[in-house]
């Protein structure tokens, strides 16, 4: 009878092995069959330490190439992780320090912190990879600084360019509004457009000033109060004396009734041109003064005259006039109580109640005599109730 089964598969096994304990060793190779006496035991032993040591040694050299590599290629990247794994020659992880620092080659260095730096940090490092001492610091605080100054610069600059922006006298075409609703809606320059292309006063402020002192569609003749204001021009060695160069005369409504230069009677040495306004072309061809003088005085019989500081106006007019009829706007109680001044200007009065200015540049006698009337006027009712009792009480005593 054959062989059993079982007796044909130790054969097989047996034959196998034979021929594994028979096969060649390769150089640095151990044997594949289990060791039978001693002496292959530690032949095994020494062949498996080469083995270690030489996989050991390969396995090192790929891994140093690849992470020299990676610095060279990648060096923001390394610098951005603060550790880098790497393994030793026993095969351990250890942690390695960042990037940088291995660059420097400075083993006394503090280990860096696990927390990965900013860019703006990593960006003010040294070129030996260290920080510098507090700079990164002052550099950011110098930048947030210069960036709010460039801000503040560029909002100004927006500021100006919005005031700049002013209408030009191509947008404003329509010549059916008044330009008081124009100046309300867009604003002064729009008017002032507006006012010249309708020919009207193109300097709002002086119409303003008309406005407040000349009552509009009023009478313009005689009335029973007028105001008058005159012109001087110096004479004398230093021009100290005063002569009349101009006579003004308005009604009570501010309406102009009257207004002549008068020629000198003397020899003119100052003729004060940035206050009077006068010049030498005026008075020149200007009337002569006893016709002046003898015209005024028909207007101002019997009628009450307003003015301010009108005895200097009534004396180089060689005229007189009855107290009673005077209103002087300078020596009126309640106007020194409100402007806290003994001797007020009339530039301080229409200033204070008037809300207007005055003789800004050159004067104007029209302008001036207009000012004072339009300050009696404020104040009639009760300047001539003062009056009325002042004389109510002359005749009791």
């Amino acid at each position: 009878a054959g062989p059993s089964a079982a007796a044909r598969r130790r054969s097989k096994k047996r034959k196998a092995l034979g021929e594994a304990v028979a096969a060649p060793k390769g150089p640095g190779m151990a044997a594949v069959g289990p060791p039978r006496n001693p002496q292959e035991f530690s032949s095994n032993w020494k062949a498996l330490q080469e083995l270690l040591k030489q996989k050991a040694n390969s396995s090192n050299k790929p891994f140093s190439t690849g992470q020299t590599d990676t610095k060279k290629k990648q060096p923001l990247k390394a610098a951005k992780s603060s550790e880098v794994p790497a393994i030793n020659g026993n095969r351990n992880v250890v942690k390695a320090k960042s990037t940088n620092k291995m660059e420097s080659g400075s083993a006394k260095d503090s280990p860096t912190s696990a927390k990965p730096e900013s860019k703006g940090v990593t960006a003010n490092k040294n070129l030996n990879g260290t920080k510098s001492n507090g700079k990164g610091c002052k550099e950011k605080k110098k930048n947030g600084v210069v960036k709010e100054k460039y801000d503040l610069k560029h909002k100004r600059r927006k500021a100006e360019e919005h005031m700049e922006q002013q209408p030009k006298e191509a947008d404003i075409w329509f010549d059916d509004v008044d330009p008081k609703d124009i100046e309300a809606a867009i604003g002064p320059e729009a008017a002032k457009i507006a006012r010249r292309n309708l020919g009207l006063e193109t300097d709002p402020y002086k119409q303003s000033v008309e406005q407040v002192l000349v009552k509009e569609k009023a009478f313009d003749g005689l009335t029973r109060a007028v105001a008058m204001d005159c012109e001087m021009v110096g004479v004398g060695p230093k021009g100290e004396d005063s002569i009349v160069a101009r006579v003004s005369i308005v009604n009570q409504f501010g309406k102009c009734i009257y207004d002549k230069y008068v020629k000198p009677t003397e020899k003119v040495t100052d003729y004060r041109t940035p206050v009077s306004g006068i010049r030498p072309q005026n008075i020149n061809t200007g009337e002569d003064f006893k016709t002046v003088q003898k015209e005024v005085a028909e207007i101002l019989k019997g009628r009450i005259l307003v003015g301010h500081a009108l005895q200097n106006d009534l004396k180089v007019l060689l005229l007189d006039h009855p107290q009673k009829k005077i209103r002087d706007t300078q020596r009126y109680k309640p106007f020194k109580q409100r402007v806290k001044s003994s001797r007020p200007s009339l530039k301080l009065l229409c200033e204070m109640l008037l809300n207007v200015q005055v003789q800004t540049a050159e004067h104007c006698s029209i302008q001036d005599a207009q000012a004072a009337m339009r300050l009696y006027t404020l104040e009639k009712k009760k300047w001539e109730a003062a009056v009325k009792n002042k004389a109510n009480n002359k005749n009791c005593k």
